[in-house]
């Protein structure tokens, strides 16, 4: 697998959900200064932390990118906005989630941006396809199969 810079992960419970997180994609290297180095499979879960609302599509992509940690979160958001997410309440519903979930070896917290994501070693839905792009990632010296042995994924599955 080609190096990446980044991983991204990307979830949808509105509307056409897998043709969001597919858009979102395009939305994210249309500028060329973000390359598509690998893509997950689309993954349906349950939701988490609020769990009245539809079930995800999740996945994770791994990028190639100049730009910085603040600077791809920036675009994150860019593609959130153009995908119409509207942000009501913490963990609702929404047409697309795109986490910045690490960069490089980048180990920061500022008030907009924590590196690695807090909580990925908390959710299956991230490291199941997380682990697609990233399989040799380590975070906080643990595999990425190592803290996903720790949770029940049984609800992370694959769509044809």
């Amino acid at each position: 697998m080609q190096a990446f810079d980044a991983i991204l992960g990307l979830g949808s419970n509105l509307g056409d959900k897998r043709a969001s997180i597919a858009r979102a994609i395009q939305v994210l290297t249309a500028a060329g200064d973000i390359h598509l180095v690998a893509r997950s499979r689309d993954y349906r879960s349950a939701p988490w932390g609020k769990t009245d609302q539809d079930w995800f599509v999740n996945a994770c992509i791994a990028v190639a990118t100049s730009l910085s940690p603040h600077a791809l979160l920036e675009r994150c958001f860019e593609a959130e906005r153009q995908l119409m997410r509207v942000r009501q309440e913490r963990w609702g519903p929404r047409s697309l989630d795109c986490d910045l979930l690490v960069f490089r070896d980048v180990i920061m917290t500022t008030p907009e941006l924590t590196l690695p994501h807090p909580r990925i070693t908390e959710r299956a839905f991230v490291l199941v396809p997380m682990l697609e792009v990233g399989p040799d990632l380590l975070i906080k010296g643990r595999r990425l199969s190592q803290w996903l042995g720790t949770l029940d994924a049984s609800d992370v599955v694959v769509m044809g």
